[in-house]
């Protein structure tokens, strides 16, 4: 087990970490929660690269492999499956030992590494490696790409991969899911539910940290506690805690109130009986959720927006893309007033094509995009923190929005934010992805648009601040449209939905978890229809005479072979004798070489047809 002795950790002159006791025994799966900050990077630090501690220690079994999350990618030339399959360390071990073992004719040692391969599943890692690719959304084509053909987004699933790859007895995981979008996120989710060895995780992402989680380790105030649970479990636990603080109650107790008489006030307008009982069930959680956030740092509200026209905006028959790739086919919307609409569908299927478009970055290819006289956009997307000037502090950058309004108003607002004294002035280019995000949102707020335009705004954010951006989303009076692989966020903040998928975006008839059992199906049919194509380029192969050999068939020629070349190696076969013997041994071996070359080609084949008809 892990175990932390009176730990006290620190960075620079800053306490994290005061006192720390703690044990996480095997087969735990531990959420570590906490505001940015507080110390979560600095623990995994310790626990992965053995950072010095100020006081105290903490102990992990000697004999424990760790697998962790790389932070950069290098430009390889290396193939995507085999940049993943480099994160079983072991079985590239064994496969470079073979090869000199093969070369050197080492018999002995050939039969001892295929049998040590036979014992880690060796012969099934590369079917291992292309399911984990699925899962985060690459495609049969992008296997044999280089990794330098990737985006740095798509890197990051690639390092994600590699190090699930690992048969690992601990898994770092430090927020997993920020390049991940919603399908690939729910897939991981379902992976990591069945991870067998210890793993400690850093998330924002509520439904995901309770999918996943066994326990919850909450630093705060310097103080690291564990809690028994998921993280809904832990927020009812120091909800109650925190209840018996009277202001904390108090408080409380008026958020409660807020948010049901906002309940209340949906319920009356709801017009889609399905879509309403989801988000009332939504909301009403919220109440609880807010009871383990009352000390959060931040608390804002969208203020009031500007007019806004009817409708808001317009497309007619419109075919975005890029060049000549069409990406939606034939598009008509009207956003109306009050529209709170949440974009889902797979991976690459156009959602932030769409928002662009919407937000005015993307013209279209044809059809027509009409404006409401009025409209005002707020658009939200990562690529827009680039737009912030890192020489200047948070305060200069409103001031330059709102030259007229007192300084003192200024600072109260950025305050809502937690950008509070020194680091309301400071140059914000040393700040944290999440802090920069955070500016963002202050400065969007603040410009009162009619229509926001999310996309993937919770990156990066903490918990506490998804909650308040999760909270005032909720009580937003204005329209929205949003893409987000935040399902608490999805939940609690859209009336309705639109799937884009298959070159169209179309009106969802359903919630959320209706389409997470959409999803589900989906994936069901590709799989099978991988299957199935599988088996007909497997037919269509005229060029080989026999069917084509199952992997476990292979892998037991191998083993076959195996035995065999120990049995050469043995110099008593070799005495007169045992000729007979050494005869009928050394032609098993040569007709079993030649069934695995021919099998070998035969996969190569399949392999290369498969790509043609992809």
């Amino acid at each position: 087990m892990i175990q932390f002795r009176n730990l006290t950790l620190a960075r620079g002159a800053r306490r994290l970490i005061i006192d720390a006791s703690m044990q996480i025994h095997p087969g735990w799966r531990v959420g570590v929660v906490g505001a940015n900050g507080s110390g979560k990077s600095s623990l995994f630090s310790l626990l992965r690269d053995g950072l010095h501690t100020d006081a105290g220690d903490v102990s992990i079994p000697a004999h424990w492999t760790i697998a962790s999350v790389a932070q950069e990618t290098p430009a390889l030339a290396t193939a995507a499956v085999d940049y993943v399959l480099d994160g079983d360390a072991e079985l590239r071990q064994i496969e470079r030992a073979l090869l000199q073992a093969e070369t050197d004719h080492d018999g002995h040692m050939i039969g001892e590494l295929h049998g040590r391969l036979s014992e880690i599943d060796g012969y099934s890692a590369p079917s291992r490696a292309a399911t984990l690719l699925h899962g985060l959304g690459f495609s049969d084509a992008d296997f044999t790409r280089p990794v330098s053909d990737f985006s740095g987004g798509w890197r990051m699933r690639l390092n994600l991969a590699q190090a699930l790859m690992c048969r690992s007895d601990l898994l770092l995981l430090d927020e997993p899911t920020n390049h991940l979008d919603l399908d690939a996120v729910v897939w991981l989710e379902k992976w990591l539910s069945s991870y067998r060895g210890t793993m400690l995780l850093v998330s924002h992402d509520r439904d995901f940290l309770d999918g996943t989680v066994t326990h919850i380790a909450h630093l705060y105030d310097q103080r690291l506690t564990l809690y028994t649970g998921n993280y809904s479990s832990f927020e009812d636990q120091r909800a109650s805690q925190l209840a018996v603080q009277q202001a904390m109650f108090e408080k409380q107790q008026r958020e409660v109130a807020h948010l049901t008489k906002y309940i209340d006030r949906f319920r009356a307008q709801a017009t889609k009986a399905r879509q309403a009982q989801s988000r009332i069930k939504a909301l009403a959680r919220m109440e609880k959720m807010s009871a383990a956030h009352v000390d959060a740092p931040f608390d804002f509200m969208f203020p009031e927006p500007a007019r806004a026209p009817d409708p808001l905006l317009a497309l007619d028959n419109v075919c975005l893309g890029y060049d000549d790739t069409l990406i939606i086919d034939t598009l008509k919307l009207d956003l109306r007033p009050g529209a709170r609409i949440g974009l889902l569908g797979p991976n690459g299927a156009g959602k932030s094509t769409l928002i662009k478009h919407l937000a005015g970055e993307l013209a279209p290819l044809t059809g027509v995009r009409t404006e409401g006289k009025g409209l005002i956009v707020g658009y939200f997307a990562q690529h827009q923190l680039e737009q912030l000037r890192p020489d200047e502090s948070p305060l200069q950058h409103l001031q330059r929005m709102e030259p007229r309004v007192r300084m003192q108003d200024h600072r109260d607002y950025l305050g809502s934010f937690d950008f509070r004294g020194a680091m309301a002035d400071a140059p914000i280019a040393p700040l944290s992805g999440g802090e920069k995000s955070r500016l963002a949102l202050a400065l969007l707020v603040r410009c009162r648009p009619n229509l926001l335009l999310l996309d993937e705004p919770t990156n990066h954010l903490d918990l506490e601040m998804r909650h308040a951006l999760t909270k005032a989303l909720a009580e937003y009076e204005g329209s929205m449209v949003l893409v987000s692989h935040d399902r608490t966020l999805l939940r609690m903040t859209c009336n309705d939905f639109i799937l884009v998928a298959d070159g169209q975006a179309q009106p969802f008839d359903g919630d959320l978890d209706d389409y997470l059992v959409w999803l589900t199906e989906r994936n069901a049919a590709q799989n099978t229809a991988r299957n199935t194509a599988l088996k007909d380029a497997r037919s269509a192969s005229t060029a080989m005479p026999a069917t084509p050999v199952p992997e476990k068939k292979m892998a037991q020629w191998q083993s076959e072979k195996a035995a065999l070349e120990l049995q050469l190696a043995d110099p008593a076969l070799y005495e007169k004798a045992q000729a007979a013997a050494l005869q009928s041994t050394t032609q098993q071996q040569a007709a079993l070489m030649q069934k695995l070359e021919q099998a070998e080609a035969r996969w190569l084949e399949i392999h290369e047809q498969l790509e043609v008809n992809d």
